[in-house]
C-alpha cells in the first residue's frame, strides 16, 4: 500500500489507505459535475471531472453550446497515488471552501475552449436519496449524490470570443456523486445482453430568488418509480436559511415534439404534506446533448474511466448545428425556464427517454 496526502487527515473509513476504496467493483467512481448559464439561450457550459480508483484512471471534460457550436475538450491520465490531485491535463477543480466555493479551470489549448470560473453556492448542498438499481442480479447503480444551485464569477473563452461571467447573470447547478455506475471499457455482457434498455429520467435542480427546488424522477418501462425526490431548499441569507421542505411525490407530465422524444414543455406537480399543492411549469430553452463527445457512453474509444495509455491525453471534438443534428441524441442537459405561483427561476432541465414507457404511444 502507498500513502497519499489525504492519509494525513482524520477521515479514514476502513483499514485501507485513503486512495483505496472499500469495494473491488471496477465501476466505482467519484465525480464532480457543474453547469453554467445565464438563464437564456446564450450559452451553456457543462464540466465534469471523475476519478476511477479501481481502474487507475482520472478524466475530465468540458462541453459548451454556443450559438451553432457544440464543442468538447476532454482529457485523461493515469490516476496515480494522490487522489487529492484534481488536475487532468489542462483541467483543475479546486475546493476553496467545502460545500460552498470551488474554482474550475480549463487552461487554453489548441481546441478553442478555456475558462477560469469560481462557483459560490446559493443554497446548502443537499444530499439526494441513494440511487440503487439491480439488473439481472448485477448491481448496476449504487451511488450517493449531493446537489447545489449557485452563481459564477470569471470568464469563458470560445475561440476568440471572451464571455465575461458575473454572478448577477451567470448561474447554474453542480453535483458531487460517488459509488457504482457503469464506467470504463466494455465488459463481456453475459446475461446483461438480455437488457432491452429502458431509462426514463428527469432531473431539475432550479434556482429561484431565495430558494431552490430539486426534483428527480426515474421510472422503468411500466412507469414504476425507481428513484424520486422533491424538496425545496431555502437559500443562504433568506429568512428560512438552510431549511429543507419535502414536497411530496412529484408528478411529471411532459409534452413531446410531434414524432420525437424531445420535450417541448412540461408540468411537474407537487403536493407538500400539510401544504398547498402547486404546479411547476417547465420549458427547455437551450439543449446540450451531454453524451456527445464527453465520455458518457456514445463514443467506443472514449468513455469515462477508459484507459487512454501511459501518457496524458487531451482531445477536442467540435460539431456544428444544424449540420450535425443527427449526431445529437441521448441525455439532454438543457437550460430551463421554470415558473410557479408567479415566481420565475432557471436551472437544469435534464431528461432522457430510452426504450418503452407508458408516456409514448408505442410503449
Amino acid at each position: 500500500m502507498t500513502l497519499s496526502p489525504l492519509d494525513d487527515h482524520p477521515v479514514h473509513q476502513s483499514p485501507e489507505v485513503m486512495r483505496h476504496v472499500t469495494t473491488s467493483d471496477r465501476n466505482f467512481y467519484d465525480r464532480y459535475y457543474f453547469n453554467c448559464h445565464a438563464g437564456s439561450d446564450e450559452l451553456m457550459l457543462v464540466v465534469g471531472l471523475g476519478q476511477y480508483p479501481n481502474l487507475g484512471v482520472t478524466d475530465a471534460f468540458a462541453c459548451v453550446r454556443y450559438r451553432n457550436l457544440h464543442r468538447v475538450v476532454r482529457a485523461s491520465r493515469e490516476l496515480g497515488d494522490d487522489r487529492m490531485d484534481t488536475r487532468v491535463g489542462p483541467f483543475e477543480v479546486e475546493v476553496i471552501e467545502g460545500l460552498r466555493r470551488l474554482r474550475v479551470v480549463l487552461d487554453a489549448t489548441e481546441h478553442g475552449l478555456s475558462f477560469d470560473l469560481t462557483w459560490e453556492g446559493t443554497v446548502p448542498a443537499t444530499l439526494e436519496p441513494r440511487h440503487f438499481l439491480r439488473w439481472q442480479e448485477r448491481v448496476v447503480f449504487d451511488s450517493s449524490r449531493m446537489a447545489q444551485t449557485g452563481r459564477w464569477t470569471g470568464h469563458i473563452l470560445v475561440g476568440d470570443e471572451r464571455v465575461e461571467v458575473t454572478p448577477d447573470r451567470w448561474q447554474g447547478t453542480r453535483d458531487r456523486s460517488w459509488g457504482i455506475r457503469p464506467v470504463g471499457e466494455p465488459e463481456p455482457p453475459g446475461i446483461q445482453a438480455r437488457n432491452t434498455g429502458t431509462f426514463y429520467w428527469l432531473y431539475t435542480p432550479v434556482q429561484f430568488d431565495d430558494h431552490a427546488i430539486l426534483c428527480i424522477v426515474q421510472e422503468d418501462e411500466k412507469g414504476r418509480r425507481l428513484l424520486e425526490e422533491a424538496v425545496r431548499v431555502w437559500g443562504f441569507g433568506s429568512l428560512r436559511e438552510g431549511e429543507e421542505e419535502y414536497l411530496g411525490r412529484p408528478e411529471y407530465r411532459p409534452t413531446y415534439v410531434d414524432g420525437t422524444r424531445e420535450v417541448r414543455e412540461a408540468t411537474i406537480s407537487f403536493s407538500p404534506p400539510g401544504g398547498k399543492p402547486f404546479d411547476l411549469h417547465c420549458v427547455p430553452i437551450l439543449p446540450v446533448h451531454l453524451m456527445v463527445g464527453t465520455g458518457y457512453g456514445l463514443e467506443p474509444d472514449w468513455k469515462h474511466g477508459m484507459y487512454q495509455g501511459p501518457h496524458p491525453v487531451v482531445q477536442g471534438v467540435t460539431h456544428t448545428l444544424p449540420e450535425d443534428a443527427s449526431k445529437m441524441w441521448g441525455m439532454v442537459d438543457a437550460v430551463g425556464r421554470f415558473e410557479y405561483d408567479g415566481r420565475i427561476g432557471h436551472g437544469l432541465y435534464e431528461y432522457w427517454a430510452l426504450g418503452p414507457h407508458p408516456s409514448f404511444p408505442e410503449g
